[in-house]
């Protein structure tokens, strides 16, 4: 069990980037499993807002197309969205404790990693370095 970080879908989805190729394939492959894989809300919301992002991407997405990206991933039988559970804030506060520097842009990725304590899952694979500052988290980063 793993959750895909945002900047992997995007490596995938922009035939332009360094990383298509490997991403792309992992996708693939992840789509193709009979284990399950999984996503939050947040990661889909913010692949939208930086795939349809001008000064993010040289030709930006147009949303339907960031969204068919995103739709044909979603359909895929092993994949899970976590969401928050009863116990998240509980979960939010020990995650606060054990990294007392979050703030800012890390506030997103902590929020995806209070998600993958909640449902019992610790590897992430995404090209972001700061989920290294996350303990008992393990990181993958294919590129």
């Amino acid at each position: 069990m793993f959750v895909v970080d945002t900047n992997i879908l995007l490596y995938a989805a922009d035939r332009d980037a360094a990383g298509y190729d490997t991403c792309r394939k992992l996708v693939t492959a992840w789509r193709k499993q009979a284990a399950p894989w999984y996503l939050t809300w947040g990661i889909v919301y913010e692949f939208l807002r930086v795939a349809t992002h001008p000064n993010v991407f040289r030709k930006p997405f147009a949303p339907a197309d960031a969204w068919r990206f995103l739709w044909a991933i979603l359909a895929s039988p092993t994949l899970g969205m976590l969401a928050e559970t009863d116990r998240h804030g509980e979960t939010l506060a020990g995650l606060l404790r054990d990294v007392p520097a979050i703030r800012g842009n890390l506030v997103f990725d902590a929020h995806t990693v209070a998600l993958m304590r909640e449902h019992g899952i610790k590897t992430i694979y995404t090209h972001d370095a700061d989920f290294h500052r996350f303990p008992g988290l393990h990181v993958v980063d294919p590129l």
